[in-house]
């Protein structure tokens, strides 16, 4: 597993299908993943430190998670099958619970826990853009412009998260 962080989540145009953008911390492999609109601005706002009137789902459920004395212990983006990403919450005593990773990750940003891609679906997904002297914003609208959600089998935008 390699360890990730999230890059961003912005919307392609013209289709108006968020992405969410993961970077390898060690590497140069990005991973692209479809998700809806409400995953993405539950993601956004934490980035942004925006706190909504009131709270969202994924605050809803870490508040669970804390109260139940369970710890978010990390995010594992297992696998692509049949064109949607697969994740896994885990937590501690081997304690695993299946996933969006877009749930995934807007519960991983609440609750600091580190998020992993399997070597295996970075291999087969992950895109390689090279130019340290860019700045992420630069990289993350040159990748928008280089492909299209057909690219990794989530044409419909239905189904990547």
């Amino acid at each position: 597993m390699q360890e990730l962080r999230v890059v961003g989540v912005r919307v392609e145009l013209p289709g108006n299908q968020p992405i969410l953008l993961l970077k390898e911390a060690q590497g140069e492999r990005y991973l692209p993943i479809w998700i809806g609109a409400v995953e993405a601005a539950a993601i956004a706002f934490e980035q942004q430190g925006v706190r909504p009137a009131r709270p969202m789902t994924h605050d809803l459920l870490r508040e669970v998670v804390r109260t139940l004395g369970a710890t978010l212990e990390a995010v594992n983006i297992t696998e692509m099958r049949d064109g949607i990403y697969i994740a896994e919450l885990v937590f501690g005593d081997d304690r695993v619970v299946s996933a969006r990773p877009s749930d995934a990750v807007a519960l991983a940003v609440r609750t600091g826990a580190p998020i992993y891609g399997a070597e295996d679906l970075l291999d087969e997904v992950g895109i390689e853009i090279p130019d340290e002297q860019e700045d992420e914003v630069e990289k993350f609208r040159e990748f928008l412009d280089q492909i299209s959600p057909e690219d990794f089998g989530a044409g419909s935008g239905s189904g990547g998260a």
